[in-house]
């Protein structure tokens, strides 16, 4: 699954969640608005590496297990999404879109375990580049460890 595919695949959750003011919202707009937001990957695609290091910062670790294993994804709060992908970010994603910052942590709440399940699940997932961005298997496992201390 490529990157555009995951943020076609992301918007499409966010429009189809339970938030009145997300299922008008433009796929288009709402995909580079994604992009802006999760962006920042060596090859321009999901910074997943960032995202992986933010959850274990934040003691989630068995969330980000439970994203990248084969089970049930655990849910992340908004307040846990704004925390992880930064306030600033999540209020610019917000402004874009002409949402309301709790609007818009609660439809990234909502999208963002089945995106990175996606992104790192499967034939021709991108755990490669995750892989490589953290030092390969060796820098994953060292990351792996500080979660679960």
């Amino acid at each position: 699954m490529d990157l555009t595919d995951l943020l076609q695949m992301g918007a499409s959750a966010i429009q189809n969640n339970n938030d009145d003011a997300t299922t008008g919202l433009d796929t288009e707009a709402l995909t580079g608005a994604l992009g802006s937001l999760l962006g920042g990957g060596s090859d321009g695609g999901i910074d997943l590496s960032n995202i992986m290091s933010g959850l274990s910062e934040n003691g989630l670790g068995s969330v980000v297990g439970s994203w990248l294993g084969n089970g049930e994804n655990e849910a992340i709060s908004p307040g846990a999404v704004a925390d992880l992908l930064g306030a600033d970010k999540v209020s610019e994603f917000a402004s874009s879109l002409g949402l309301s910052e709790e609007s818009a942590t609660g439809a990234l709440a909502d999208m963002l375990p089945n995106v990175i399940d996606q992104a790192t699940s499967g034939e021709g997932s991108i755990v490669d580049t995750m892989l490589s961005q953290v030092g390969g298997a060796e820098g994953a496992m060292n990351m792996l460890s500080k979660m679960f201390k």
